[in-house]
């Protein structure tokens, strides 16, 4: 929603929609990190191989790798909005947005693998 609001150049709706994207995720990433620290690492059953080399080198290295990288480029995204330095925003943005969307989506499709495997 955020990218459809810069784009139709409804300033207020993207920041307002970003502040709430920034606060899921944020609370998402604490979930996330509670849960493996509670529950331990979930592991992709070796009984179905094929499935777990594309599970574990096809979507989750790359996954681990990105959102790695991701999470100080958004945070640096960020701060150059909350900052005002606009040009350098959305310079940053636009490769944040494209890796972002990718460790969103393919979070989800890891965590449906492992749920589909278990």
């Amino acid at each position: 929603m955020g990218y459809r609001f810069i784009r139709r150049r409804q300033i207020t709706a993207h920041r307002n929609s970003m502040f709430g994207a920034f606060i899921v995720s944020s609370v998402f990433l604490v979930a996330y990190i509670a849960n493996h620290v509670l529950h331990g690492d979930m592991l992709f059953p070796k009984a179905y191989p094929t499935a777990r080399f594309i599970y574990l080198w096809i979507l989750l290295t790359p996954h681990i790798l990105l959102a790695i990288i991701c999470l100080p480029m958004i945070l640096i995204t960020f701060f150059l909005s909350l900052t005002g330095r606009f040009p350098a925003h959305r310079r940053l943005a636009r490769w944040t947005y494209p890796i972002w969307l990718y460790v969103s989506v393919s979070g989800v499709i890891v965590y449906a693998m492992l749920a589909a495997y278990r």
